[in-house]
């Protein structure tokens, strides 16, 4: 078996392992970067860019439609092939190609294969032709292989051959009739995308509503307009077994039988741990990474856990994010420097805790960064809320006729500064990097006066936040006085 030695060694080449060698490599390492399937990862060919792109003529489509004169320019309906046929030029028909050539670019060595840890600072990698080669790292092992879908115990679903979330975007036709286990971020868009599609879809949310993580009305507004779209919205529904009759696929719960043509599983993820060799260094296989705020593997100084792998936030912007703190980390112990874990240190990921954003790209969107009422609650943090009908925003009524949709801060009312906030309604993806911003920053409220929104857009929202915060502060002086 070949052997060779880098100063560090990453396995899994997604956005996040991709991330993490070009900074080490920046900083002067040299770096291995093992992958087993596409190079780019799940975000690339799977998850974000394919669904995204499913999505957006749906969301084009209904923004023309909102604003009267353009709405009688759309004469026809959405063009399936061609919107199939667009996805995959995001996913570049699911070659690599590219994205291995920046890899080399990069100065990153790619070892295409299977990677194994096989004791302390030891990968093995085996590849499609079962030949191996053993890599050793000066410095680190960096774990960035991910997480995959999960499959509830439900009596039968395995066997049904049920869609994950991979199945579910690079589908090359629309199913007559999707039945779409699980109401959260995934089940919600692709709810949305296929329905537009022309699926009879149905969409089965075990809890009481659909988004449980997020503010009520995210849930309420996207459960609303799913119904509007003809899906078929079924709350307190669980599927207790599943079995195949046929091309049918027949799903039991306590309300009685579903059936449909596919079926798509999206009820969370499990991290991709199972055959990585964790038991060789002491760690449980099948197990999340119990990490730090530098990434690295609690008790292995050697090994670093990042993105998903340790669920701290499975978010493709969070792992690329951990990936910067965990390259930086890396530099300078090789180095030899101190690395502090303090609160906003260039090599510690505490974003991924106190100000995380997510975009759930359903119509409407929902924007959030931060926390939730419930979270807030959760912590003992003394808080009030400012909610806002985006309506009555200039910008709003401008994008689209009748725009509907909320704002929701919450304000921590001991340091003035924002905890978080959830923008609901159409083209509300662009607003919540200013929140991050402010959220991060903890700008106090005292100076996001200042931060003067441009008139007539959405962002004149912050203004009318600032005004209820305000408001609020002034009737509960009122009453103590």
């Amino acid at each position: 078996m070949d052997t060779r030695e880098f100063d560090v060694v990453v396995i899994g080449g997604g956005s996040t392992g991709e991330n993490l060698a070009d900074v080490v490599v920046r900083g002067g390492l040299t770096a291995a970067l093992v992958e087993a399937e596409l190079v780019g990862g799940e975000c690339s060919y799977w998850a974000c860019m394919p669904s995204k792109a499913l999505l957006r003529g749906t969301e084009a489509l209904a923004a023309a439609r909102a604003v009267d004169g353009a709405r009688q320019a759309v004469t026809g309906e959405q063009d399936v092939a061609a919107t199939l046929a667009r996805r995959d030029t995001f996913t570049h028909g699911w070659d690599d190609a590219s994205q291995a050539g920046w890899v080399a670019g990069a100065g990153i060595e790619l070892l295409r294969g299977t990677g194994r840890l096989d004791g302390e600072r030891t990968v093995v990698v085996t590849d499609t032709d079962g030949q191996g080669t053993r890599l050793t790292a000066r410095h680190a092992v960096a774990v960035c292989t991910g997480s995959e879908a999960a499959v509830p115990p439900a009596d039968g679903l395995r066997e049904v051959g049920p869609w994950t979330p991979r199945e579910a975007t690079s589908a090359k036709e629309a199913p007559g009739r999707l039945l779409v286990v699980g109401g959260g971020y995934v089940g919600c868009e692709m709810a949305t995308a296929w329905a537009a599609l022309g699926s009879q879809v149905t969409l089965l949310q075990r809890g009481p509503r659909l988004l449980p993580d997020l503010e009520p009305e995210a849930g309420e507004a996207v459960a609303e307009a799913l119904r509007a779209a003809g899906v078929d919205v079924r709350p307190g529904t669980e599927v207790t077994a599943a079995r195949r009759e046929g091309t049918e696929v027949v799903l039991t719960t306590a309300g009685g039988e579903l059936r449909g043509d596919e079926v798509l599983v999206a009820v969370g993820r499990r991290p991709r741990t199972g055959d990585l060799g964790l038991d060789t260094v002491g760690l449980p296989p099948g197990e999340y990474l119990d990490v730090d705020d530098s990434l690295q593997v609690r008790g292995l100084p050697w090994a670093y856990g990042v993105g998903d792998v340790n669920n701290r936030r499975q978010l493709t912007h969070m792992g690329k994010y951990q990936a910067r703190q965990a390259g930086a980390a890396i530099v300078a112990r090789a180095r030899g420097e101190q690395v502090s874990l303090a609160d906003w240190s260039p090599f510690v990921a505490t974003a991924d805790r106190l100000a995380t954003p997510s975009v759930v790209f359903t119509a409407p969107q929902v924007a959030s960064v931060g926390l939730t009422r419930a979270a807030a609650e959760r912590a003992g943090v003394a808080h009030r809320v400012v909610q806002y009908d985006m309506g009555g925003v200039a910008g709003a009524s401008l994008h689209a006729d009748g725009y509907t949709g909320t704002a929701i801060a919450l304000v921590d009312t001991d340091r003035e500064v924002l905890l978080g906030v959830t923008f609901v309604g159409p083209a509300v993806a662009e607003l919540v990097h200013a929140a991050t911003v402010a959220v991060a920053g903890e700008v106090p409220i005292a100076r996001l006066w200042h931060a003067v929104p441009a008139y007539p857009t959405m962002s004149e929202i912050w203004l009318r936040l600032l005004e209820g915060y305000r408001d609020a502060a002034d009737r509960s002086s009122s009453s103590s006085a």
